[in-house]
């Protein structure tokens, strides 16, 4: 819930990225490099400023995520983003966070997103096609689908990284199926202020779970109750 920059100051999708280090947020130089290569601009609605470090309507009472959080959500998960791993996004929205853990787990991995709405997939499919992420869409190692996120995506479970950009009221069973021995997850729970959770399922499929930072996200829910805001 934190802001660390407001304004139209930083113009460069480079130098969000250099602001977010030397906030302390991104730590790693691999998140960084990913960051670097899959340009925000790309994923934002047009008119408004990219790298403004705030979360911004993307329609359909949905947003984009603010910068900070995307990163934070890179850096919990860059151990189970590791080339030939796969990852799941559910509510993948515009597409871009979902293009970051393509790029990291490459084409030898596997990466899928899900939105329930339609016309976000196709916005997001659209974006992803402008971005360093497209030959991985092109190849099939990538790919964006209409769906319940909430059922996750089974065909191509389980998964090592799992992010969930939406609050559920507790923690869906069928992702923590989904989750392969030795993956992790990363979803918002709670309601109107929910806990950043981070869900890593052990070796002998036995859950642990903490608690990162606050976070105030849209509610995981269905599309029509998302329509309806």
């Amino acid at each position: 819930m934190q802001q660390y920059w407001s304004g139209s100051a930083i113009n460069k999708n480079k130098g969000m990225v250099e602001h977010l280090q030397h906030c302390g947020v991104i730590k790693s130089t691999k998140v960084a490099e990913v960051m670097e290569t899959i340009d925000r601009g790309l994923f934002v609605p047009k008119g408004t400023p990219p790298y403004v470090d705030s979360p911004m309507a993307i329609g359909y009472n949905v947003t984009i995520s603010a910068p900070h959080m995307h990163a934070t959500c890179l850096q919990l998960l860059e151990e189970k983003l590791q080339p030939g791993m796969r990852a799941l996004d559910v509510g993948s929205g515009t597409g871009y966070l979902t293009a970051c853990f393509a790029l990291m787990v490459g084409p030898q991995g596997h990466t899928i997103g899900v939105d329930h709405i339609p016309e976000l997939v196709s916005s997001s499919i659209e974006n992803i096609e402008k971005s360093a992420a497209a030959p991985l869409l092109k190849d099939g190692s990538f790919s964006v689908h209409v769906g319940d996120g909430r059922e996750g995506w089974p065909e191509c479970a389980p998964y090592d990284a799992i992010h969930v950009g939406a609050a559920a009221p507790e923690i869906p069973e069928p992702l923590i199926n989904q989750l392969k021995p030795g993956g992790r997850m990363v979803i918002p729970v709670g309601n109107i202020l929910q806990d950043l959770k981070v869900v890593d399922k052990n070796s002998d499929g036995s859950i642990s779970v903490y608690t990162e930072t606050l976070v105030r996200y849209v509610p995981l829910t269905s599309k029509e109750a998302q329509l309806q805001g």
